[in-house]
């Protein structure tokens, strides 16, 4: 198979199951305005999808964007909603709408997607002095998120914490794994297996700055990778930075598209 039709049967692989209901296993709430995906997630975050616009122009489209805001906000618990754009789709008019309402688009990301199989080769055990493994208790967690954190230049965020502790109160299947090294955590990433599909997603992949360059992220990724498959799964996608998507490049993922979210926040 040709590198062009590869790119083709993996967008269509990523856009029917991946961009409705299945991709939000963790949500609280799921209400629908026209084509748009309306889903309140635990912490108070609040998020905005869809499979496509269907074929709206951009008046449609400037109307649109705040019937949802007003919509989620309606809820005084959201603190911060997320738009998630594709690059691949027909959306006039779509970036200025959320501009005005005050959205702020963030760094334009890759849509990565491509066999499991490929993921879990790309290391057999993390570098030297280096150790991978799943966490599950709270204290944990919080220590994981706090380090992801760190890794992406943020401030610490205690909801997000709490919101990762009650998801796996709740079972839905996420697994939370991190790298240990010198006697802390150094990197973290999430692995969410999408209900009803093949596919998995990895998310939230992340290694501190000094901890770069060593192989920690790849063993990370292979360590989540091994575990999906001993789950049944077959395919990975990936939102990528520009720090790991050619790490997935090379084994042998596919840049399908991009995704540019924007946020807003109260």
């Amino acid at each position: 198979m040709s590198a062009a039709a590869a790119r083709q049967e993996y967008l269509r692989a990523y856009d029917e199951p991946l961009r409705g209901d299945a991709a939000t296993p963790s949500a609280l709430r799921v209400e629908r305005l026209g084509p748009l995906r309306l889903v309140t997630f635990a912490g108070g975050r609040g998020f905005v999808s869809y499979r496509d616009l269907g074929g709206a122009d951009e008046a449609a489209i400037r109307a649109l964007v705040p019937d949802a805001l007003q919509h989620l906000t309606a809820d005084p618990a959201i603190r911060r909603i997320e738009w998630k754009t594709r690059g691949h789709d027909d959306t006039p008019g779509l970036h200025d709408a959320l501009v005005a309402e005050g959205f702020v688009a963030e760094e334009p990301e890759s849509i990565m997607v491509g066999p499991l199989e490929a993921l879990a080769a790309i290391s057999t055990e993390p570098p030297a002095g280096v150790t991978v493994r799943q966490v599950r208790e709270e204290a944990e967690v919080r220590a994981m998120s706090a380090a992801v954190d760190e890794a992406f230049g943020e401030p610490v965020d205690e909801a997000i914490a709490d919101a990762l502790v009650a998801r796996l109160a709740r079972g839905d299947g996420m697994e939370l794994w991190v790298a240990e090294a010198d006697g802390r955590m150094v990197g973290g990433g999430r692995l969410e297996p999408v209900p009803g599909t093949e596919f998995v997603g990895i998310w939230g992949g992340a290694v501190q700055t000094a901890y770069r360059g060593r192989g920690v992220y790849r063993a990370l990724t292979a360590a989540r990778a091994r575990s999906a498959l001993a789950g049944g799964a077959r395919l990975v996608h990936s939102d990528s930075t520009e720090f790991s998507r050619p790490i997935l490049e090379r084994s042998g993922l596919v840049r399908v598209s991009t995704t540019t979210p924007y946020q807003w926040a109260r």
